[in-house]
């Protein structure tokens, strides 16, 4: 059997003398692992860099086996982010905390579409703050997304400042006052949009998802979250 699809590279592991074992994560398939023959080699090796978009054929002779990929390469965000250390810290932990998030073979389109715009504002002002609701976007998809459009309280939708760690849902400043020391700080830019107001806000941001990433879809496996990530967060306190 076989298929073909796009694919973002997630991982691009070592196997035997010259193979790779590349998982990505493919418009219709999820993620998906596969074999790529000789992908070590000085011709193939470009290819399969993490963050890549590849247009790739996946072929096994049943389901269940880790089968081959051959691809060729569609666009090199690795190479374009090489110059940056905070944005290769950004691709590095975009594409592990997917990798490691996201179960094998199950479809998520919708988080393949997100990556895709992270990947296409890299290099851009602004781009942390895409890597923080690709964060979002992931919980939603697996099952764990945060309502932060209204209060919890009182259903305002203006001034919502924390965010309750037990529910994941908004909590207006107002409403907050007699526990706010219980809950978690929300940035501005993660319920009215726009760019974060500094690094603190930024901070905040990652640090809201990490909670909840930590919590629902770490923990509950006993991993901790990707060291690719805590490096991100260093890069960007630089």
């Amino acid at each position: 059997m076989d298929w073909s699809d796009h694919g973002i590279v997630l991982a691009a592991r070592h196997h035997g003398e010259t193979g790779l074992v590349v998982t990505l994560l493919t418009e219709q398939h999820g993620r998906h692992a596969g074999f790529v023959p000789g992908g070590v080699s000085r011709r193939a090796r470009p290819t399969w860099q993490i963050g890549n978009v590849v247009e790739v054929n996946w072929r096994a002779k049943s389901a269940e086996q880790l089968g081959n990929y051959s691809g060729e390469l569609r666009d090199a965000h690795a190479a374009k982010a090489m110059d940056n250390a905070t944005e290769l810290a950004g691709l590095s932990a975009a594409c592990a905390i997917v990798d490691e998030a996201l179960p094998e073979r199950e479809p998520h389109p919708a988080m393949y579409a997100g990556f895709h715009a992270f990947l296409s504002v890299l290099g851009h002002e602004g781009w942390p703050a895409i890597y923080v609701r690709l964060e979002l976007g992931l919980l939603q998809e697996l099952g764990f997304g945060l309502d932060l459009e209204k209060c919890a309280a009182t259903g305002v939708t203006e001034d919502l400042a924390f965010v309750s760690p037990k529910t994941g849902r908004a909590v207006s400043r107002t409403a907050a006052e007699p526990y706010a020391g219980k809950l978690l700080p929300l940035p501005a830019f993660l319920s009215t949009g726009g760019l974060p107001e500094g690094p603190d806000d930024l901070r905040q941001g990652l640090d809201l998802t990490g909670y909840f990433l930590e919590r629902h879809v770490f923990w509950p496996h006993n991993k901790p979250l990707p060291p690719a990530r805590s490096r991100l967060i260093e890069s960007l306190q630089r």
